[in-house]
């Protein structure tokens, strides 16, 4: 997600139909071709309830790709490049430029306003290279060993990563957190969802993760809602420290928190 965009909040609208709420979702947090046709509030809300369904249809293709490559007899790590790949490619990249952009604004060590504008500038520092790289290398890495496993635990792990990063957007847009400038998508998002549903959402996330380890049995339904649960804290931690540091949240902050607890779930179900 990035700033390039704001809804309308002029005048009261009528509440956005679902068609309205994944019209928003999809087209703002994808590259699919999906016209958006209402940007107010409402639909704001809805968009962002309907974040973790679009990881879900993100993430069944990222493993679609990384399965196929496994069938035509490629390597674990190529499978696993390739996976990591079809997220960044059905995002333009949005999230990982905005993991990059918050990088650098929090290695700046600059007041907020200062960091806010490093935030926004077209390239990309140190800080935002080194970060990418290393989360970059450690999806690829951590794909790459659950596809040894198995393509199925691979596959599996890919769809449910894609599923909760989506989630702690969403969370990320509850009610209590502000945005850190006046305009941009993030500032239209800001405080849209509703704690509770926020909070049932989360929980629905972390019942599909658990679900998705059963097919493997008991304790890798654990092992999977585990994850989950622990990379939903991990993007609530970075979530906190953001807000300190820029006085609020920004739609770069929602990519760097996506992509966050992408990785950590990864990590996670990769060891043990």
């Amino acid at each position: 997600m990035t700033d390039s965009a704001e809804p309308s909040k002029a005048g009261p609208a009528p509440a956005a139909s679902v068609a309205d709420a994944l019209r928003f979702a999809f087209g703002t947090l994808t590259a699919l071709p999906v016209t958006v046709t209402r940007w107010d509030r409402s639909a704001a809300r809805g968009g962002m309830l309907c974040a973790p369904v679009v990881g879900a249809v993100v993430g069944l293709c990222a493993a679609a790709v990384g399965g196929l490559l496994l069938l035509l007899d490629a390597s674990p790590l190529l499978a696993a490049v390739a996976t990591a790949a079809v997220p960044a490619a059905l995002t333009r990249g949005l999230h990982l430029d905005g993991l990059a952009d918050t990088a650098d604004g929090l290695g700046s060590a600059k007041p907020a306003e200062d960091a806010l504008r490093i935030m926004k500038q077209s390239d990309i520092g140190p800080f935002g290279v080194l970060t990418l790289l290393f989360v970059l290398l450690t999806q690829v890495a951590c794909l790459a060993a659950l596809y040894a496993d198995s393509w199925s635990h691979g596959a599996a792990a890919a769809a449910v990563s894609a599923v909760v990063a989506r989630t702690a957007m969403t969370l990320a847009c509850r009610d209590g957190v502000p945005p850190a400038r006046p305009d941009g998508l993030g500032a239209a998002v800001a405080g849209s969802v509703p704690l509770r549903t926020a909070a049932l959402t989360a929980a629905g996330t972390l019942v599909v993760a658990a679900a998705a380890g059963a097919l493997f049995g008991l304790s890798p339904a654990l092992h999977f809602a585990l994850a989950a649960l622990l990379a939903l804290a991990t993007a609530e931690l970075l979530l906190r420290h953001c807000r300190t540091r820029f006085g609020g949240i920004t739609g770069d902050v929602f990519g760097a928190l996506s992509e966050t607890a992408a990785t950590a779930v990864l990590v996670v179900l990769s060891l043990g």
